[in-house]
């Protein structure tokens, strides 16, 4: 994909290819939610220190296997 230039707002607005409105933020709001549903990656909030890259790698995969397992229950949940 170019990259393009724009000398003003004007030149941009006219390279639009979808109009502005409700349509388009509801289309959003439908793919924000959709993905919502399906990645929902939750990591526990803070600093976290590691004495190695090794240690850091296996809380990440600690962590990576915790949403896998979650998201797998969700799906279970939304078949019954």
């Amino acid at each position: 994909m170019p990259v393009r230039k724009f000398r003003s707002l004007q030149e941009m607005e006219d390279t639009l290819w979808r109009e502005n409105g409700v349509p388009l933020w509801q289309a959003i709001a439908r793919v924000w939610r959709f993905a919502e549903r399906v990645t929902a990656y939750r990591f526990p909030p803070g600093i976290y220190k590691h004495r190695s890259i090794e240690d850091a790698q296996q809380l990440r995969e600690k962590w990576e296997e915790r949403n896998f397992r979650a998201f797998w229950e969700r799906k279970k949940a939304e078949k019954t």
